[in-house]
């Protein structure tokens, strides 16, 4: 009964008319309107009334999600969750990264997205952040609230206005309708950081360009007896701050985007709040819980200013029971069509086959399944989704709509390092998209130890079974004689210069969620001219070994660990098996104990496993990494050429910089143990140590054949010890590497940048 008559209370009290009414109003400021949760925590533990709420930026989030009908805990749960963190840094989320459409790795730290239209006219793509998590969570979270208000905002559990901004007409835009999850993502499209979204056929940005403290608004749309405001504005210098802005200047770019915050906005008979929010940034969502406290805290501290002009009190069980009440009128969050905007059939037909295609109605798992495998692919991630009602048939639908298409990136990247092993990366990538997509990508390297090109076209289907096709070329070029060591001057360079070409295609299947089959055959042509001599001098003739003919082969393979290099979370899958032909053609050099050209045809079978895992828990991450291969690989003509095209085992940042003769052989198995200590947010301590047991090592005769010897006791060690702090320009790593090999024992690398390359024709 208790329930029935708050319920009643609940209805009556908007009708009369002595009821004095609260208006809140909530500011922008990134991370630090999180403590606008505290706030409504204060409020409602207290008894005050809220009537209506008006929000820009993450102001109009918080405020929005709880006029949707979300309680302040509810609220703090999301934004403590470890998935609230993926969305604001444009992460998927655990569990949703669809492998299948992950390209190889490579030295990348810097992608442009660019448009590129038929006339050869280029749009540049300015947003910083990827918005496709935090799009598709608003739009979840927000659709069955917008559906029970009819998308009328005066509707929902608490009357809602969000202020957005026009930019192109340099006003502020009021929203009281349509789709709460549009009005949200549209409050808070920061310039620069996230691409603007249309409502009502404008390109909306976020409210705090124009009016970053929205008191105005309150009065003008409800005309509240008492207004509210809380301001986390981090803009709040009236002067030049002298002595901090060294620190700040980082930050400038929303200083200026941003309007200046008025504590005489709020009247006379309003309550003006501002946390102490000094020690945090607006970049500081790690440090949600904190920030509550500020919030909470400071409303507290006047909350007897408060009480004293607001009379009225709203017991917390009555907001409940009416919360509660809104809640239930929900309907099963079942999506009856994918309707796609923007987009002709074609497309349309390729788009609507992620999601079970011929199953209607989806559940909404189903949706957020096949929306993440969509957009998975790099052309789609300027996608925005969103949830519609269906009035009538009481159920969703789920729309896709296209931004302006990313159809052309350029991405730089590279490495320096302290041995001359550095290189600059250049990727161009251009998509066509109707019935299939095409991609088309050129990739070079270019430095004094590697130079590269990768050419590639990957054409996915979508119908009768996903798969792609991907012919491609690759042209790698070693010099080993250039990658001395700077630090190290007895440092003992390799007479090595490889030239490795591969022509073929490949053959991509998803299997499950998250793994892929590929099938690939390649032509090789390989060169490889080297020294039978550890010493090298001007006049000696190096040998001159070919390698020509094909390669077929499977891999099955995962990928889901967070770092392309220095991971500490996540893990690696990898199992092959290859089956190679090629005529062996040696020209010897004047060092070669052979006297005259010699060919052979070689074959062979290859099995290949590789398993890399992390265990994380707090500051502190362990993992594996082992590796094995078993083949029927024969040896070559000379010692060189053998070892030269054997498999290795390169389990360190530098190990294929080098040729390591103690970790190569055509059979092994090896491992070792990763230790990642977390001393800051981006700077991690690595202690690694490995174990190499080769089945048969390869070792040199006196006339320079190479033989097998079965020794089994024989094992290498190698361990590197470092720290690498983690920026947006790649990986800077400082590290002492111990390798069991006469030639290179130990080394000092201090790199910047990806230090990674493609494999050979025959890895």
């Amino acid at each position: 009964m208790l329930k029935f008559y708050l319920a009643i209370f609940l209805f009556l009290t908007p009708f009369f008319s002595w009821s004095q009414k609260v208006g809140l109003v909530f500011s922008g400021g990134a991370a630090k309107g999180i403590a606008h949760i505290g706030v409504l925590k204060a409020l409602e533990e207290n008894e005050i009334p809220i009537d209506y709420i008006v929000g820009t930026s993450m102001g109009g989030i918080i405020g929005g999600c709880y006029a949707a009908g979300m309680s302040p805990a509810q609220i703090e749960e999301i934004v403590l969750s470890k998935e609230f963190l993926q969305w604001v840094n444009g992460q998927v989320e655990e569990g949703q990264s669809y492998y299948y459409a992950k390209d190889d790795d490579d030295a990348s730290f810097l992608k442009l997205n660019l448009s590129l239209d038929s006339s050869f006219s280029v749009l540049f793509n300015s947003s910083i952040a990827s918005d496709l998590s935090l799009n598709f969570a608003l739009a979840e979270k927000l659709a069955q609230p917008s559906a029970i208000a009819r998308n009328n905002f005066d509707s929902l559990f608490i009357p809602l206005r969000v202020v957005a901004s026009d930019i192109f007409t340099q006003t502020e835009v009021i929203l009281d309708k349509g789709s709460l999850s549009d009005a949200l993502r549209a409050t808070q499209t920061v310039p620069f950081f996230y691409n603007p979204i249309r409502v009502d056929g404008k390109y909306l940005f976020d409210g705090g360009v124009y009016n970053n403290f929205p008191v105005d608004v309150a009065e003008k749309e409800f005309h509240p007896d008492v207004i509210i405001g809380c301001n986390v504005s981090s803009k709040i210098y009236d002067e030049y701050p002298y002595g901090e802005d060294d620190k700040l200047i980082s930050r400038s770019l929303l200083y200026m985007i941003l309007d200046k915050s008025d504590p005489a906005d709020i009247p006379s008979h309003g309550v003006y709040l501002q946390p102490n929010l000094g020690p945090y940034s607006s970049f500081d969502f790690s440090k949600a819980r904190a920030l509550i406290d500020s919030g909470y805290v400071q409303t507290l501290r006047q909350m007897d200013e408060i009480k004293s002009k607001v009379a009225r009190r709203v017991p917390a069980e009555v907001v409940s029971t009416g919360r509660s009440v809104f809640n239930s009128r929900t309907v099963p969050f079942q999506i009856a069509e994918i309707a796609t905007h923007g987009f002709n059939r074609h497309q349309t037909r390729y788009i609507t086959r992620f999601f079970k295609s011929g199953k209607r109605p989806l559940t909404f798992n189903e949706v957020k399944t096949g929306f993440f495998r969509l957009v998975s692919e790099d052309y789609f991630n300027n996608l925005y989704p969103a949830f519609s009602f269906n009035e009538n048939q009481q159920n969703f639908n789920f729309d896709i709509t296209q931004r302006p298409r990313n159809n052309f990136q350029v991405d730089f990247g590279g490495v320096i390092a302290t041995r001359n092993i550095s290189n600059i990366f250049l990727g161009l990538n251009y998509y066509h998209f109707n019935r299939t997509l095409t991609h088309l990508q050129a990739n070079f390297y270019t430095g004094s130890f590697y130079k590269s090109a990768d050419l590639k076209a990957r054409i996915d289907f979508p119908n009768r079974g996903q798969f792609y096709l991907e012919p491609f070329a690759t042209f790698n070029v070693w010099d080993y004689l250039q990658g001395r060591d700077i630090l190290l001057k007895d440092f003992t360079p390799t007479v090595l210069d490889r030239i490795d070409r591969k022509v073929g295609a490949k053959l991509g299947i998803p299997v499950f969620s998250n793994f892929k089959v590929v099938f690939d055959g390649a032509y090789i042509s390989n060169r490889d001219l080297y020294s039978n001599n550890e010493v090298f001098i001007s006049t000696d003739t190096l040998d001159r070994l070919r390698l020509r003919g094909g390669r077929f082969g499977v891999e099955f393979s995962t990928n889901t660990l967070n770092r392309k290099q220095y991971a500490s979370m996540g893990k690696h899958f990898s199992l092959s098996a290859n089956w190679f032909g090629v005529t062996e053609t040696l020209e010897p050099g004047n060092t070669s104990v052979i006297p005259d050209i010699t060919s052979s045809y070689r074959s062979w079978v290859r099995a290949k496993i590789s398993l890399e895992q992390y265990f994380h828990r707090g500051f502190y991450s362990s993992g594996y990494f082992v590796e094995g291969v078993f083949s029927s690989q024969p040896v070559f003509t000379n010692y060189q050429g053998t070892i030269i095209n054997a498999p290795g085992f390169s389990p360190m940042q530098d190990s294929k910089t080098m040729l390591l003769e103690n970790f190569r052989a055509f059979n092994f198995v090896a491992g070792g143990w990763r230790n990642v200590f977390t001393l800051r947010k981006s700077l991690d301590l690595r202690l690694e140590g490995y174990l190499f047991k080769p089945f048969g090592s390869i070792v040199q005769t006196q006339n320079q054949e190479a033989v097998l010897d079965r020794e089994i006791t024989s094992f290498y060690l190698a361990a590197t010890a470092g720290l690498v702090l983690h920026s947006s320009i790649g990986p800077i790593s400082l590290s002492v590497n111990y390798y069991d090999d006469d030639e290179t024992q130990l080394g000092v690398l201090l790199h910047v940048g990806f230090l990674l390359f493609n494999k050979t024709s025959l890895e």
